[in-house]
Parts: C-alpha cells; sequence; structure tokens
C-alpha cells in the first residue's frame, strides 16, 4: 500500500524532500510508526469498557484494511494525491505529517466506535447530563502529553526526510509554536468558561496544537502555525463540551475532539495558509511534496500555496476538502459497520461486562491488579525481616 514500487513512489520521495535514495525498509520502519499511533488514538475513546481481546483484533484489522489504503491515497501517490494532476487542483491533497492520514482518521473512528459501545455506567445521570468520571493519576496524564509532545517532533520534523532539508528548522518551530499557544490558550478558555485552569483541558489544548499543525507545518509561517493553535485551544473545549453535552457521546479522553475535529481542520488550513514557499523538488520543475502532483500559475510551478496566498489556492483548498469528505463520509461508514460487525461476531460483544466495568478491567481482563496497593492483595506478602 505505502510503497508502490521502490521506482515510483519512494523514488520520488527521496527526489523532492531529501535529494536522496531511501531505503525502501527504513521508509517502511518510519511508516509504521504512523501506523501505530492511529489505532492506539482511537482506543483513547473505547477505555473502562472495552475487552482487550478486541483491542488485539482491532489494531490489527483496523492498520491493515483501512490505514494503509488511506495513507496509499494521500502519501502513495493514489488518487487524493494525485488531484493536481487529474483536476488542476493545486498539489493535489497535501498532508505532511498526517492531520488527516492519522489524526481526523482515528477521530472519525473512535467516533463511530464511542456510538457502537455506548456510554460507560453512570456517566450519564436520568436527567441525561452528563457527570465527570475522572481519571486516577493526572500528573501521570501529565507526563504523557509531555512525552507526547516530544515525541511529535520525530513525526513532524523527520518528515522532511532528511536532516540537511533547511525546512526541518521551520516545522519545528511551528509544531513547538502551535501546541504552546494551544495549551496556554485552552487554559484561559477553560478558565473562562468554569472559573479553573482545569489542567486535563490543558493537556487536551496542547495536542490540540500538535495535532491542528501536522498536516501544515512545512507550509505555514511561525505566526500563523501560533494563530493556529490559538484556535485549536478553544475549538477543542467547545467540542468536547459539544460532543458529551449536545450528541451524549461518552468519549473519556477527548479523542474525537482533539483528534478528529483539529485534525480535520489542520487539512483545511493547509488550503487556506499555505504560503507557496515549499512543496517543489530542488530543480523547481513543478513536482509536488509527494512526488506525483503539479500546480503551475502564468507558467511557474508553485509550491504548495493556499486559498489566502493566491496562485492556485482555491484548487489546493478544494483538494483539502475533498480529503476531508472522504474521511467524514467512507471513513465514518466503514468504521461503524467495522464495530458493528465485529460486535456481532464477537462472544458476548466486544464491551465488558457491567460486574467487570464497575470493578474495573484490570483483573477481570489483564488478570494483574493494576493497584494492588488499593486491593489489598499485597498484605502479608512482605515478612516483618524485611
Amino acid at each position: 500500500y505505502l510503497g508502490g514500487t521502490t521506482n515510483s513512489m519512494l523514488a520520488n520521495l527521496a527526489d523532492v524532500r531529501a535529494g536522496l535514495t531511501i531505503p525502501e525498509s527504513t521508509f517502511a520502519l518510519f511508516q509504521m510508526t504512523f501506523a501505530i499511533i492511529t489505532p492506539a488514538l482511537v482506543i483513547g475513546a473505547f477505555v473502562e469498557r472495552v475487552r482487550f481481546g478486541w483491542v488485539v483484533a482491532f489494531s490489527t484489522l483496523w492498520t491493515i484494511l483501512v490505514y494503509l489504503p488511506v495513507a496509499r491515497w494521500i502519501w502513495g501517490g493514489g488518487w487524493l494525491a494525485k488531484l493536481g494532476n487529474s483536476l488542476n487542483w493545486g498539489n493535489g491533497y497535501v498532508d505532511f505529517a498526517g492531520s488527516g492520514v492519522v489524526h481526523a482518521a482515528g477521530g472519525v473512528a473512535a467516533l463511530a466506535g464511542a456510538i457502537v459501545l455506548g456510554p460507560r455506567i453512570g456517566k450519564f445521570g436520568k436527567d441525561g447530563k452528563p457527570r465527570a468520571l475522572p481519571g486516577h493519576h493526572i500528573p501521570m496524564a501529565l507526563l504523557g502529553t509531555f512525552i507526547l509532545l516530544f515525541g511529535w517532533f520525530g513525526f513532524n520534523a523527520a518528515s522532511t526526510f532528511a536532516s540537511s532539508d533547511p525546512q526541518i528548522g521551520v516545522v519545528a518551530v511551528n509544531t513547538a509554536l502551535s501546541g504552546a499557544f494551544g495549551g496556554f490558550m485552552a487554559m484561559l478558555w477553560i478558565w473562562k468558561r468554569t472559573g479553573k485552569p482545569d489542567p486535563a483541558m490543558m493537556a487536551n489544548g496542547l495536542l490540540a496544537g500538535l495535532v491542528i499543525i501536522t498536516a501544515p507545518c512545512a507550509f505555514v509561517d511561525p505566526w500563523v502555525a501560533a494563530l493556529l493553535g490559538l484556535f485549536a485551544g478553544v475549538v477543542v473545549i467547545e467540542a468536547v463540551f459539544f460532543i458529551e453535552r449536545k450528541m451524549k457521546i461518552d468519549d473519556p479522553v477527548g479523542a474525537i475532539a482533539v483528534h478528529g475535529v483539529c485534525g480535520t481542520l489542520g487539512v483545511i488550513a493547509v488550503g487556506l495558509l499555505a504560503n507557496g514557499k515549499y512543496g517543489l523538488d530542488a530543480g523547481g520543475a513543478g513536482i509536488g511534496w509527494n512526488g506525483t502532483t503539479t500546480s503551475v500559475t502564468d507558467g511557474v510551478a508553485d509550491g504548495v500555496t493556499g486559498l489566502f496566498y493566491g496562485g492556485n489556492g482555491a484548487g489546493q483548498l478544494l483538494a483539502q476538502l475533498a480529503g476531508v469528505v472522504v474521511l467524514w463520509t467512507l471513513i465514518l461508514g466503514v468504521a461503524f459497520a467495522f464495530f458493528k460487525i465485529q460486535n456481532a461476531l464477537t462472544k458476548g460483544g466486544i464491551r465488558s461486562g457491567a460486574e467487570e466495568e464497575v470493578a474495573g478491567l484490570d483483573m477481570a481482563e489483564m488478570g494483574v491488579f493494576a493497584y494492588p496497593e488499593f486491593s489489598g492483595t499485597h498484605e502479608g506478602l512482605v515478612s516483618s525481616d524485611a
């Protein structure tokens, strides 16, 4: 799905982004990390009520049957990438490091799965109002967020495919700015909304800023990255409230809002705000960033250019919107059918039993207590001589 033939997809990417040949095995290893992340972020919407065996099956099947074809359409020179050639829509669908391929697709799948699973026991009262079911360890959640921030530089900056590419610095700066401004704005917004600077919402704001910049990180100026982060910090909070309070969908970690909503906005941002400075081969021959597309205005090849920067920006926006339509129709439908079929074929369904859910799934699903100090199982195991 991803490689195509050795002398087409990989050679083009090497020519466009790195100027050197990338071994297929190296490229596959790098792409594997993206494939791993997608089911991981989807599962965040299912926690505390899903069977572990199904998680393993889902991760495998989703990666093979859904993620890889979508990645091929966009990063492998597929039909979405070729919209610049076939319809003269800018440089075709552009997604530098996965706002759409990874995050929006994952968020859409999370929405479908959360609908099929239903809310956790006790999440909504008889009056329909949501109840807070807080996580067990907020400092650990924040530590995980900072680890994700660090890893994001590997995803975004390394997607230049060469440390010698001068754009790698721009990508890193844009990633840092959008994440920082997203976290900061989320703190201010939730403080205004609730009277307290909720640390969990700060974490989601930081992640939202990282998600929204992942597609346009190589194609926008730093000040734009900061604005996108500020925008994402507000949007993610409002999306969380809307999904929970209006749609009555239980998403424990905010995966739909963070990845689905902000990932979609990142895809659209390319079509609006890409500055045209990047996205051509070194010779300026009009080969687009993914090695398949061209965009020419007045006989001059363009880099990836959004609507606000002239050129063929209108075409680029159309290409981005085409990708959004695919994600929110085809992928949503496939995901919903996928979960419904798996639920029907899995003995007892993919959701855990009510008694297990209330007690906690660690012992029921994994055979060990996650927190033995609270279960009493450690008592008497340590001798008085210890």
